[in-house]
């Protein structure tokens, strides 16, 4: 059976770009390898014009490359795209796609004339974009507008399942801050749950619809693990980049406060691999979470960059590459999580689901420590707000809880603290929504809404 063709939130983002920016810029689809921009493109285009052409530079003839070398005769380029590819274009009613465009930065460098000719719209999707070997020796155009695209959120996850309206119940409940009951609650959680499992990958989602089995999803998911590795030490050949990206499950179940280098690469400083993380950070593979020094508005003027923690940017990816060394029968996730008996120590999970859903909801991702000195207490305790996200001119601090232990006490020093800045406090967990004087206790699997 074919891959199916999934609905997708960032279609309605393009529609938008082709009414009111085609012609003037081209369209910069970003984001990780298998996460459906090839895919979302075609449909889009297939839709909405009356023909495309689409060149894959992953595998493009040698012939068709090589036109991007000159392109001062307009003419003469699009008469020999036309016929090399055997698809002729209607201009004002034809776009051209650039798949993979990493592949030939001339093609991108192109852009700029390219939509300045008027005659095509022109879409570009890639990964690894901004890796330095991708942009040496050429102008980036600035006639792109970008898109990032994500992995499925959970919305996206229950379309793609075929329950597609259970989300505006989800919705219409935090909207309303109504409980929707613990029935109804336990019901969501077990969807919620095979989200974690599946992930976001439309290969794995496809595969679960195909197979309904496990250990065929997983096998699905290391393949898409594999070929990430494999891009990192194209990248990094020294392998650190795949170590690193490999250790993101050990490193947060260590719970401390950031990422210690050291305790991946012996003897490695952070000063020294900065270049190496921000190529990790543009495979889009991995959420960066960075600590903020001093929590308010404007987190980004206030940030730690030398403090952060990494998060897999899709958790069903994270499930896997949590027991990569094991086969999937001895992957204790699946068992636990199915069963709704996830330990604390696996806690770490619900973390990087809320950390995935957040990024794709818009906000970047930052988190804050504090110690304070509880009166009664002997010594200052160490407290941690797992992510911040801004309302308006106040924030919101972020607790995540892997059960429906309903204790608070980071965000109640949070509050302490920073109450002038606070707009309202949310405790995400696995029970249903209730509130608590200023405390929203929401499920996690609104965490998309906020």
């Amino acid at each position: 059976m074919a891959d199916k063709i999934f609905k997708r939130k960032i279609y309605n983002k393009m529609l938008a770009w082709k009414k009111d920016f085609a012609g003037k810029t081209a369209l910069l689809i970003e984001g990780a390898r298998r996460i459906g921009k090839s895919t979302i493109t075609e449909e889009f285009a297939r839709n909405e014009y009356e023909n495309y052409l689409i060149i894959d530079f992953a595998n493009a003839p040698r012939t068709v490359i090589d036109l991007f070398d000159d392109i001062s005769d307009l003419q003469y380029f699009f008469i020999s795209l036309q016929s090399l590819t055997g698809i002729s274009l209607k201009p004002g009613k034809s776009v051209i796609i650039f798949d993979e465009v990493q592949f030939c930065p001339k093609a991108r460098q192109a852009i700029k004339f390219l939509v300045k000719d008027g005659r095509f719209h022109y879409i570009e999707t890639g990964s690894l974009i901004s890796i330095k070997k991708n942009i040496k020796e050429i102008l980036i155009p600035s006639e792109e507008q970008r898109l990032n695209m994500y992995p499925f959120d959970f919305e996206e996850f229950l379309w793609a399942i075929g329950k597609e309206p259970t989300f505006g119940l989800i919705r219409y409940s935090y909207e309303h801050l109504k409980p929707l009951g613990d029935a109804v609650n336990r019901e969501m959680m077990k969807l919620f749950r095979l989200y974690i499992l599946v992930g976001g990958m439309p290969q794995a989602i496809n595969a679960y619809l195909e197979a309904a089995d496990f250990a065929v999803i997983d096998a699905v998911k290391r393949n898409i693990l594999h070929l990430y590795m494999d891009d990192l030490r194209r990248i990094d050949p020294t392998g650190r980049a795949s170590t690193i990206f490999q250790s993101i499950p050990a490193e947060l179940s260590r719970n401390t406060n950031r990422y210690m280098v050291g305790s991946v690469i012996p003897n490695a400083r952070l000063a020294r691999l900065g270049e190496l993380f921000r190529d990790i950070d543009d495979s889009r593979t991995v959420n960066f979470a960075f600590q903020s020094n001093d929590p308010g508005v404007g987190f980004a003027l206030h940030a730690g960059y030398d403090f952060f923690k990494m998060y897999l940017a899709d958790t069903g990816l994270f499930v896997t590459l949590a027991f990569m060394d094991t086969d999937y029968f001895n992957n204790t996730i699946y068992a636990k999580l199915l069963s709704d008996k996830l330990p604390a120590d696996l806690g770490y999970v619900y973390e990087n689901v809320v950390a995935q859903l957040l990024r794709t909801a818009g906000h970047s991702l930052y988190y804050y420590t504090f110690k304070e000195q509880p009166e009664g207490v002997e010594r200052p305790r160490n407290y941690k707000i797992d992510f911040l996200i801004a309302r308006n001119d106040k924030i919101c601090p972020i607790e995540v809880k892997s059960s429906g232990y309903k204790s608070h006490k980071s965000l109640d020093e949070f509050q302490r603290k920073f109450s002038s800045r606070i707009y309202r406090r949310y405790l995400l967990y696995t029970k249903d929504l209730r509130k608590e004087e200023d405390i929203i206790c929401l499920p996690v699997y609104m965490t998309g809404l906020l």
